[in-house]
């Protein structure tokens, strides 16, 4: 029988995710327009982290909203992997955003131009105030799922990030010294980089159906060993569908007058409560069944 995993708590907040990710893009274009008429990489470069903003809100909405279809008879799992496909594409685009923001950097280190500070400024504080207003609107939500959680921590970051770029200008409008301009750009793009390639790694670790990183699967094992009724088992696997979501299969070899739904449903409790894991399919076996295990 196909199970259907829901996001309960995270389709309650739809409607505030939206909210905040069109406020997040109309702001993410100002500053584009604003970066490019005022000479500033900084806000460039905070456009290029705001993009990672835009596109953990609309990976959120995507994991939301594909985790609301049924499954089907060639999509037995949903459409869980969506999110997934999207985040390693969103990775890969940040890298090269990073390495650009960079090789700019470096080139304004040669010769830094002269930066429209006020409006620089203007600009970055109308982006304080759009992320404080989404921080707001997404605090209650974010300790209500993963995804919320997710959403809220890419506002926070960039809020931390428009900070940066109102320092840097307060800066050169005080000093001149408009070299704070690429010293800031190139720590936003050093800030990018790391997250980036933690997303990337991570989502080509799910797509190569790697164990999730918070389940320990030789604890998983031993625990399950000691259920009662247990003799032996092969063939375990754990494997995330999409972000929060695990799934787990194994052949559990049965001790003669085992329980069998006693064991079974002792298992599934066990696994879900300690594991965190949603999805559980085991098969049962009972003594004597010869079949040679092919992995763990």
């Amino acid at each position: 029988m196909e199970q259907q995993i829901t996001l309960s708590q995270a389709s309650k907040n739809k409607g505030r995710l939206k909210f905040v990710l069109g406020f997040t893009l109309l702001y993410l274009i100002v500053e584009v327009i604003g970066g490019i008429m005022t000479k500033s990489l900084a806000l460039l470069a905070d456009a290029g982290h705001m993009l990672t903003d835009v596109g953990g809100l609309a990976l959120a909405l995507i994991a939301i909203n594909y985790a609301e279809r049924k499954a089907t008879g060639q999509r037995t799992y949903g459409y869980y992997r969506a999110e997934i496909l999207a985040a390693l594409a969103n990775a890969v685009v940040l890298i090269f955003i990073s390495v650009y923001i960079l090789y700019e950097a470096y080139l304004r280190f040669l010769d830094p131009p002269k930066v429209e500070s006020k409006d620089m400024m203007l600009v970055a504080v109308v982006g304080l105030l759009v992320n404080i207003a989404g921080m707001l609107i997404l605090r209650k939500s974010s300790g209500e799922s993963l995804n919320m959680k997710g959403a809220y921590f890419e506002v926070l970051s960039d809020m931390l990030t428009s900070v940066g770029v109102i320092v840097a200008g307060v800066i050169m409008l005080t000093t001149g010294w408009y070299y704070a301009d690429p010293l800031l750009s190139a720590g936003i793009g050093l800030f990018i980089l790391p997250r980036t390639w933690m997303l990337l790694k991570e989502s080509i670790s799910i797509l190569l159906e790697g164990t999730p990183k918070e389940v320990d699967i030789v604890e998983l094992r031993r625990t399950m060993l000691q259920v009662e009724g247990v003799a032996d088992l092969h063939d375990l696997h754990v494997w995330v569908l999409t972000s929060g979501v695990n799934a787990m299969t194994a052949h559990v070899i049965l001790k003669k007058g085992a329980a069998t739904k006693l064991v079974l449903q002792t298992l599934q409790e066990h696994i879900k409560n300690n594991f965190k894991i949603a999805h559980t399919t085991l098969q049962l076996e009972v003594p004597g069944f010869i079949e040679e295990p092919t992995h763990l």
